[in-house]
């Protein structure tokens, strides 16, 4: 039998890590237990993560009716996407819905998450997809998210808003998140140095192999051959060229070269030093 004084204080615990570590400001973000067939629970709205009590946790049907009616909160607006997961994945049991900002940066942007490059980014999330954008609360929004779930997905992106990670337990479910943003940290830093090396295709054969004797089945092994891993990638990839070509004229031995001097006659560069003069000259007058 569930213990749900215990979920209740884990759901604090997990709401607490969110906040501390910056993937949720405020009051934003939610996150949820399916404890029973009809019945969830749910962060309330209004209250920082962070400093959640176990008597400010909901209790909701599969409908979003509140069912805690003694319970001066009110449940957060947001639970309908939760439960569409839940309808729509029977084998996940929670679901956390939050705004880790490397990884909302690229929702912002609308730059897919790439994959083929982190070997635990593939592991532990596999392909992430990224949902339109929709207005947060309505129904809409949990569509465009079902949408894109496959019996192996775990993470969604939501264009300009944040992510929602779900799995058979809570802490798995923020343990994603974690993986997720620390991933989006690194492909960000990248950037930084201009350069990031992909895995190949049978490396990435090999990792999803190694992946499915986990016990942890990822559809793309079997079109992996045919290269469809790295589809959505070159938009990731397009803004490594917005750095400008010359920032850097580098030798093969890595020593800076100097800037090639532009070729100016004698009498052109003193006629020019000369106007310059006289206009100086004329400003002073």
């Amino acid at each position: 039998m569930q213990n749900l004084f215990q979920i209740r204080k884990e759901m604090c615990d997990v709401g607490y890590r969110i906040w501390h570590r910056g993937y949720c400001a405020g009051n934003e973000g939610n996150h949820s237990v399916r404890i029973a067939e009809d019945r969830v629970m749910c962060t309330p709205t209004g209250v920082s993560k962070g400093f959640l009590t176990p008597d400010q946790i909901t209790v909701v049907d599969m409908d979003g009716k509140q069912i805690d009616t003694q319970n001066k909160m009110k449940r957060t607006s947001e639970v309908l996407l939760h439960l569409q997961i839940y309808k729509a994945r029977p084998d996940v049991k929670a679901v956390v819905h939050s705004h880790p900002p490397h990884a909302t940066a690229f929702a912002m942007a609308n730059i897919p998450i790439p994959e083929g490059i982190h070997p635990e980014a593939e592991v532990f999330l596999g392909k992430v997809p990224m949902a339109k954008y929709t207005t947060p609360s309505y129904k809409e929004l949990g569509e465009s998210v079902v949408a894109l779930i496959k019996a192996d997905t775990n993470t969604v992106m939501m264009g300009n808003h944040g992510s929602v990670c779900f799995d058979p337990t809570l802490i798995g479910a923020y343990y994603k998140l974690e993986i997720l943003d620390a991933y989006c940290r690194i492909l960000l830093l990248t950037r930084q140095l201009g350069k990031i090396n992909t895995l190949s295709q049978q490396e990435m054969i090999d990792l999803l192999k190694v992946k499915e004797r986990f016990g942890m089945p990822d559809r793309r092994l079997a079109c992996a051959p045919g290269g469809c891993i790295g589809a959505d990638n070159q938009p990731f990839l397009a803004t490594f060229d917005t750095h400008p070509k010359s920032a850097c004229a580098c030798r093969s031995d890595g020593l800076v070269e100097a800037a090639e001097a532009s070729a100016m006659s004698e009498d052109a560069l003193e006629a020019m030093v000369q106007q310059m003069t006289d206009q100086i000259m004329a400003g002073l007058k």
